[in-house]
């Protein structure tokens, strides 16, 4: 089952169109990976499933963007509900500079929750969920900022899961993170996609292929290939999709 459908998507800043005709369909709990050269228009559509560009005066969309049949831009859809439900996950990780605790905790206490055994509950099945309780449970009061690179990430994954988020959107989450830090997230996703759909932007090849089942080939603002990763990668059908990710470009 699709948990996303994009039908005939095009994207403009202004006079500049980013996104060019893009149709894609995202299943529920899999891993899809979004792979293309720099400035290829990925993370562009990456923002546009939870409406991040709406704070741009100049963004302008033609198209359709399906969250499980609801049009994700109809005036009748509530932004707030979507980003609850459709959460992210940037490049460079971005806590909090409050304690570990309250990181996870702020997005369910801004739901109007104040139970606080309910939120102690939800914080440590959030954090084990992203595979991060064991390192910090007697640490909880600490700063987030003290935490490692790949653990202020992971910490990220547990305030998207914390907020009841069933879509997680990775825009290069492990791009600032060593190979260790790295595996660490890799590790997470396998997890994740058993109870998540994810949609991952990445320029490491390799990561798409080990963490996705689905791949799309971005260039110049348009989807060249969509198929199955392994398929993808092995016998692409597009001569562009060929030389990309043999490395004759980008």
């Amino acid at each position: 089952m699709n948990r996303i459908e994009v039908e005939d998507l095009n994207i403009y800043f202004g006079e500049a169109q980013i996104l060019k005709n893009i149709n894609i369909n995202i299943p529920e709990n899999a891993v899809t990976a979004l792979i293309g050269p720099s400035g290829c228009g990925k993370s562009t559509f990456l923002r546009s499933l939870n409406r991040m560009h709406d704070s741009s005066p100049n963004f302008r969309k033609e198209g359709d963007i399906f969250l499980d049949g609801d049009e994700i831009y109809s005036p009748k859809m509530d932004v707030v509900d979507l980003r609850k439900k459709v959460g992210m996950v940037f490049q460079k990780a971005n806590p909090f500079p409050k304690s570990i605790y309250e990181n996870v905790a702020y997005g369910i206490r801004i739901h109007g929750i104040s139970d606080e055994d309910y939120i102690a509950q939800v914080v440590e099945d959030s954090l084990k969920s992203a595979a991060l309780w064991d390192q910090v449970e007697d640490k909880m009061d600490n700063s987030a900022l003290s935490l490692s690179g790949g653990q202020q990430q992971r910490l990220c994954i547990a305030r998207t899961i914390a907020n009841k988020s069933e879509i997680i959107l990775m825009d290069e989450p492990c791009s600032a993170l060593d190979p260790i830090a790295t595996s660490k997230i890799e590790e997470l996703i396998h997890r994740l996609k058993k109870s998540y759909t994810i949609i991952i932007v990445t320029h490491n090849m390799q990561q798409a292929t080990r963490v996705s089942k689905y791949t799309s080939f971005f260039l110049s603002g348009e989807i060249i290939e969509s198929d199955l990763t392994e398929k993808l990668f092995v016998n692409p059908q597009n001569k562009k999709t060929e030389e990309y990710i043999t490395g004759r470009f980008g």
